[in-house]
């Protein structure tokens, strides 16, 4: 395995140095864009862009060849010579790092006008766009989609029909942090300890939260609104309810976006930032496969109905501002834990 290792890095440091020669041969006067989001998805977007301002756009993909990196470790390493210009990131506690990592640029426009205030950075370094909702999915052969019945399997009794993601990434990992910013970190703690000692089946990730529901593995569990999404084209037995707080609120995890400090092309940078916060390109999320929900003001006839239907949901979501002072405490010990 030592011997492994070494030539592992060199391979990723091969394929990282050969997609940034052939990305930056291209990047002279283009946007050069790095990407979370799903590039069957993003890519659509970013050619919709190109086609309205005539500004070219180079894009980077979080790839699975460079997943062991990533592309916030790369923002973070690339910092004094900053070879990209806007960062789109498909969730928010990685953006929050590099805002305190002082990676990002700050810009409020007319994008930013239209995000609600707890989706966006008040110093204006990021914003969300295009969200998504943790939710309960729930398979319709086992049990009836009832918040009450939901709750109190949770208080008590046996778990082991219900699924979560392991904790330590995505958005199971914000989940975590928005439960320890509504509870506190010692009810937090309390709780999840009394999960795993009623059993509670930990998976790999949500994909396959949802897939032990569908299945009938699980009567119900956490995953998110796309996940869910997939299932039910699947023609799978299930339905959907929010996941909410003991507040009422409800959990809305967003695309981020950011203008990457040091940029070359600010003015250029700024438009695409006000691009992907538009009505325009949150009413295109809203129709792909994903059903990604709007989180400014859009023309509810533009967007599928059961998109709508989540978007109530989601303007009930906490504030999301706050977790990133509770982001590294909440990693550490879940570190520890799992």
């Amino acid at each position: 395995m030592k011997k492994i290792v070494p030539v592992l890095i060199t391979v990723l440091a091969v394929i990282i140095a050969v997609a940034y020669f052939a990305m930056s041969s291209r990047a002279q006067d283009s946007l050069v864009v790095y990407c979370a989001h799903d590039s069957v998805f993003a890519a659509d977007i970013l050619a919709k862009f190109e086609k309205k301002t005539g500004i070219k756009i180079v894009p980077m993909y979080d790839t699975e060849a460079t997943k062991s990196l990533g592309l916030v470790e790369m923002l973070k390493a690339e910092k004094k010579s900053p070879r990209c210009d806007v960062f789109w990131n498909n969730e928010l506690l990685g953006i929050m790092e590099l805002k305190k990592e002082g990676v990002l640029e700050a810009y409020k426009g007319e994008g930013y006008d239209r995000i609600p205030a707890k989706f966006k950075d008040p110093e204006g370094c990021w914003a969300g766009f295009a969200s998504r909702l943790r939710v309960y999915i729930i398979n319709t052969d086992k049990m009836k989609p009832d918040e009450k019945e939901i709750k109190n399997r949770f208080a008590a009794g046996d778990l082991s029909r219900v699924s979560i993601a392991k904790p330590l990434y995505g958005t199971t990992l914000t989940h975590y942090c928005c439960l320890w910013s509504e509870y506190g970190e010692v009810k937090l703690k309390r709780m999840h300890d009394d999960w795993i000692a009623r059993k509670i089946m930990i998976v790999n990730g949500n994909a396959a939260s949802k897939d032990a529901v569908s299945g009938g593995s699980c009567d119900f569990g956490w995953t998110d609104t796309d996940d869910y999404f997939e299932a039910k084209d699947d023609k799978k037995p299930v339905a959907v309810l929010p996941v909410r707080l003991d507040s009422g609120k409800t959990i809305c995890i967003p695309n981020t976006v950011a203008v990457i400090k040091g940029t070359q092309k600010l003015e250029k940078a700024k438009k695409l930032v006000d691009y992907l916060l538009s009505e325009e390109c949150e009413v295109v999320l809203a129709n792909s496969k994903s059903r990604q929900i709007p989180l400014g003001p859009v023309d509810e006839k533009k967007i599928p109905e059961e998109v709508w239907e989540l978007k109530k949901w989601a303007d009930e979501g906490i504030s999301l501002s706050e977790l990133s002072d509770i982001y590294p405490k909440c990693i550490q010990w879940l570190k520890e834990k799992l």
